[in-house]
């Protein structure tokens, strides 16, 4: 099976949404809290059979999900809560349990700052270091790092961060003077 498939495409029925839409806007209004099946995966989210509601298709959207994880699974049970409703396309918006309970932290870090990680990855063009829950950085190998073979993976290292690109969500560090 492919990486992504339409719900249709795994032996889910497709319910008539249109036809018990306001029934579904009733019954599961922003707030509520659901469960379900993955039942269809897409590069920009996962659809959900949400339990108790055949007529209902939820849709977990990429843009809501934190750069360290990744969309579950078809087959896979889920819950969340309902975080919007989409008249058009009927469709009942969910932010994943998992993804509500990880915190962007990449905007908590500063250009200059100084931070103690662990060395996660050793690769050819640097070292890689663990600053926080779903935060890495680059060691790249220059002059501070000339080579890779005075690390090892889970060594505590102490870096400044050198720049931060927020739309590629990259950290580049220079490791940081005793």
């Amino acid at each position: 099976m492919s990486e992504y498939s339409w719900p249709g495409e795994n032996g889910w029925r497709l319910p008539d949404a249109a036809s018990a839409w306001t029934e579904t806007v009733r019954v599961l209004p922003v707030g509520t809290h659901i469960a379900g099946e993955v039942v269809g995966r897409q590069p920009f989210g996962v659809f959900l059979s949400i339990d108790g509601r055949p007529d209902a298709v939820g849709l977990a959207r990429i843009d809501r999900m934190p750069r360290c994880l990744e969309l579950p699974t078809v087959g896979q049970r889920v819950t969340g809560e309902v975080v919007w409703h989409a008249d058009h396309n009927h469709q009942v918006g969910v932010m994943l349990g998992e993804w509500a309970e990880h915190e962007d932290l990449l905007p908590r870090f500063r250009v200059g700052q100084i931070v103690v990680g662990h060395i996660t990855k050793i690769a050819s063009i640097g070292v890689f270091v663990r600053l926080a829950d779903c935060v890495e950085g680059l060691v790249p190998l220059t002059g501070s790092v000339a080579s890779v073979e005075d690390f090892r993976e889970g060594q505590e290292l102490s870096v400044q961060i050198a720049t931060i690109d927020h739309e590629r969500n990259r950290i580049l560090l220079v490791e940081a003077a005793p």
